[in-house]
């Protein structure tokens, strides 16, 4: 008995160790972590006193401005911004191409801001607000454009400017196979074979070699150098016959449908037609009639506010033949010169689609005599060959009246303008050489052939 009341004793002096030792080490983990915590919070102070001493960065997430929602915005309108305005400076020594690149790069600048400004966080509760500030950023494009001379000359180096990657592309290949000493048949399918890679097509391509081997021969010529003289005048024989009339306004309102695939630059090319108008004093509405892409009414109000045309839109997903009528209703009614509609940028493929824009069509044309006045399909350089399958499967739906070739700025594919002028019967509108509104040009064939065949070298007169 006395062992076991020795063996409990002994269990107790052991409990109670144990007890004892597990409060000092709840009592040392609760001091450890009521020192961590004190520490944290000074070294948090610190970061933000550290941070206060730092200047503020504008991140460019958040924008003000005094311009209500609903005003027109001016081409002129730019965003502030801290750094300090720097202006071009030219001499007289400075060349106008050395001008014109020096605004390429300034307008990359700004389009780089656009693309910050897109990706920030605009509280979704001011749309109107965001519409505003990217059409202020957008603005700062053509204000830099607008520091180039408008002159002939200036026009001219723009255009040339718009063309280089071509003009390498093809003429870069094409001068060397053409410095051999004497015309043979190894010659002849190296030339055609520089043509179809410059996106010239192969039809096409085979009718140029073939008109020119003939004037080749006929006059006895043995100067390869003579095969380019005889390609600049075939060129200009074939774009003459695609070359667009310039649009005249000859009823009110005047309606322009324009056609094309996504990502062709339709919304772009919107715009900077309704600019055109407006600087010959027209009052122009733009109608969303694309109702189902994401952020395509967005955008288009966007341009619309940015050239000061007056804009109709209708909720996401309505019937784009809905919206084109009570577009051509709204302008008969307020007596607006011209009215501009976008349709949805369905792929040549989809049948549906396509049925819809007959359906725009036929709704245009009931309600108004002889509308659409001009059905225009923007079609993408960079594509190449493709915009030529795009071109004729959008005509058997709709009759085009034009098409503009956005892009050529941005590919050295810009020979596929021969191809759409010698395959289709459709005439060249307009022709996009670049990002600002005045880089849409009407298609003028001896300007784009001389802008593409000058060298560096050679000087403007």
């Amino acid at each position: 008995m006395e062992e076991i009341t020795s063996l409990l004793d002994n269990f107790n002096y052991v409990v109670q160790d144990i007890f004892w030792v597990a409060i000092l080490f709840a009592g040392i983990a609760i001091i450890s972590l009521i020192l961590v915590y004190f520490f944290e919070e000074k070294v948090e102070t610190e970061i933000q006193e550290a941070d206060l001493d730092k200047p503020p960065v504008d991140e460019g997430l958040s924008f003000k401005s005094s311009v209500e929602p609903t005003s027109e915005i001016s081409d002129k309108a730019t965003i502030e911004d801290p750094t300090p305005d720097v202006n071009i400076a030219f001499s007289e020594e400075v060349s106008v191409e050395d001008k014109v690149e020096q605004i390429h790069e300034e307008t990359i600048a700004a389009k780089e801001k656009l693309e910050i400004l897109e990706e920030s966080s605009v509280p979704s509760t001011e749309p109107e607000i965001e519409q505003v500030a990217k059409a202020e950023v957008m603005g700062e494009v053509d204000e830099i454009a607008d520091r180039v001379e408008e002159t002939e000359e200036g026009l001219f180096s723009r255009l040339r400017l718009g063309l280089s990657k071509t003009q390498v592309g093809l003429f870069g290949k094409l001068d060397h196979i053409l410095s051999r000493k004497e015309i043979d048949e190894n010659l002849w399918d190296d030339f055609e074979e520089t043509l179809i890679l410059a996106d010239i097509g192969v039809g096409t391509t085979l009718k140029l070699r073939k008109e020119i081997q003939e004037e080749i021969s006929k006059q006895s010529l043995k100067d390869p150098k003579a095969i380019k003289s005889a390609l600049r005048e075939e060129c200009i024989l074939i774009l003459k016959e695609a070359e667009g009339k310039p649009i005249k306004i000859e009823a009110k309102p005047f309606v322009i449908m324009i056609a094309g695939v996504n990502g062709a630059g339709k919304t772009t090319t919107i715009g900077k037609i309704a600019y055109k108008f407006r600087n010959d004093g027209k009052s122009v509405m733009v109608a969303a009639a694309d109702t189902f892409r994401a952020a395509a009414v967005e955008q288009l109000e966007i341009w619309a506010k940015r050239v000061g045309s007056e804009f109709l839109k209708a909720q996401h997903g309505a019937d784009p033949g809905a919206v084109a009528f009570d577009a051509l209703k709204a302008t008969m009614a307020r007596g607006t010169d011209i009215l501009i509609i976008d349709t949805a940028g369905r792929l040549h493929t989809k049948s549906n689609l396509m049925d819809e824009l007959k359906k725009i069509n036929r709704v245009i044309g009931r309600e108004l005599e002889g509308a659409p006045h001009e059905t225009l399909l923007v079609l993408d350089a960079t594509t190449g060959q493709n915009a030529i399958q795009q071109a004729k499967m959008f005509n058997e739906v709709i009759e085009i009246s034009g098409i503009i070739l956005t892009k050529l700025d941005g590919t050295a594919k810009g020979g596929v303008i021969l191809a759409i002028a010698d395959e289709l019967n459709i005439p060249v509108k307009y022709i996009g050489i670049g990002e600002s509104l005045g880089d849409l040009r009407e298609f003028n064939a001896e300007e784009f052939v001389d802008a593409l065949f000058m060298t560096r070298e050679e000087t403007i007169h």
